[in-house]
């Protein structure tokens, strides 16, 4: 029962911040809910059992390639800095997640005390050496064209955010 329902909140969280990155008109408010799509992702992965590569989809994604879209955006966009007033989007869907979020997290804390216990590395399925075998063994193609996909991405942001007068 418990694993449907943070199924559906992670899923839920995900569409939410897909429906928030298309609303948003700051591309800085876009990027920061596409922090919470991958977020969401990595709790649907943990769900899963992979928790590999829900760290993995935190650190780089949610981390390292976030870090780097924000920079690009702050960089492009370095002329007169536009101010916003808070997102009523955030406001309405942001205050109830988080008091939902904190409700569920301290219900799943006292509820489960022994079933939390902690892992050792050798303990968990899968090596990184066999995740490392599989990603750049027969996942190789679909690894490197999201690479491409990203840098095509970042080049289309270059030029888009090219001034006209220059």
């Amino acid at each position: 029962m418990l694993h449907e329902i943070l199924f559906f909140f992670f899923a839920a969280g995900c569409v939410a911040g897909a429906i928030n990155l298309l609303a948003q008109k700051h591309p800085i408010n876009s990027a920061l809910s596409l922090v919470v799509v991958m977020a969401s992702l990595a709790g649907l992965f943990l769900l899963m059992g992979a928790e590999f590569v829900g760290a993995i989809q935190v650190i780089v994604y949610a981390g390292a390639i976030m870090v780097l879209f924000v920079f690009v955006i702050m960089l492009l966009n370095a002329g007169v800095e536009e101010h916003t007033k808070s997102s009523k989007i955030a406001i309405v869907l942001g205050v109830p997640a988080a008091a939902i979020v904190a409700t569920l997290i301290t219900w799943i804390l006292l509820h489960n005390e022994q079933s939390f216990t902690k892992v050792s590395i050798g303990e968990l399925h899968g090596t990184g050496k066999e995740i490392g075998m599989l990603l750049f063994g027969p996942y190789l193609l679909p690894f490197e064209v999201t690479s491409v996909l990203v840098l095509i991405g970042i080049m289309g942001a270059v030029v888009l955010a090219r001034k006209e007068d220059v």
